[in-house]
């Protein structure tokens, strides 16, 4: 298997672009960069947010850190993978003010179940008003607390192999720690999406090595060469690795 180093910027449009790697072939760039009127064309062709959904990531952009909350094609990217896989047991590691839980949630079926792990009692106030008001907070448990606590509980009470799909979107220097945990919750064939490893290219930047760029690096390569699973790293939002459990 090679594995190659990309270092230029997306094109501009779709004229192939071959790129330099570490390896002797050549990588054809076809990935389009998204420009502000093209991004609009595409949430106008496929976006299908509800109002509560709509309401919540108006509510939360008024925020002082909005910028943690994942765009709308992101959660109903998320929404559609939870379909695609027929989950009936989600966890997810970071809430915030509950976006991509809505997403989740509302994908799965009456009987499905959403834990949801934060440490923040405030943002999870604004999350439970919203889950509340799309009428689907019997669908999500949310457990307040350290997240590695919380997980190491439900590995203690014996619940391997037991959830569909797993979001990670919580602490960056963490994320090795959080799959490690989460590969043990996971059934076979099993799915998680861990976010921002992309983090604004500055993972690409060699000069980068502030914690959380660092850590983000090293997780996202370390995964690439795990035999446990079966990964993809797609340019959606800030970056999202897909996983699957072999």
């Amino acid at each position: 298997m090679k594995h190659y180093n990309v270092s230029v910027h997306h094109p501009r449009n779709r004229v192939p672009v071959f790129v330099t790697t570490n390896a002797k072939d050549a990588i054809s760039m076809k990935s389009i960069q998204l420009t502000e009127q093209l991004y609009s064309y595409m949430l106008q062709a496929s976006l299908k947010e509800t109002p509560v959904q709509s309401e919540l990531r108006e509510t939360t952009a008024l925020l002082p850190g909005s910028v943690m909350q994942i765009p709308p094609e992101q959660g109903q990217f998320m929404g559609l993978l939870t379909k695609l896989l027929g989950a009936k047991n989600c966890i997810e590691v970071g809430v915030y003010t509950g976006y991509s839980a809505l997403s989740t949630a509302l994908a799965l079926p009456k009987d499905g179940k959403l834990l949801a792990l934060d440490s923040d009692p405030q943002n999870t106030k604004i999350a439970r008003k919203f889950w509340k008001k799309a009428g689907i907070s019997e669908r999500i448990d949310l457990r307040i607390g350290p997240a590695l606590e919380t997980l190491d509980q439900l590995i203690a009470e014996g619940r391997h192999n037991s959830f569909d799909m797993a979001f990670i979107d919580a602490d960056k220097t963490e994320y090795q720690e959080y799959f490690e945990a989460l590969m043990i919750l996971l059934r076979p064939g099993g799915l998680l999406i861990a976010d921002n490893v992309l983090w604004s290219g500055r993972v690409a930047d060699k000069t980068a090595v502030d914690e959380d760029t660092v850590a983000l690096r090293a997780f996202t390569l370390s995964l690439r060469d795990d035999h446990r699973i079966s990964t993809s790293v797609l340019p959606i939002a800030d970056g999202l690795l897909l996983a699957v459990k072999l």
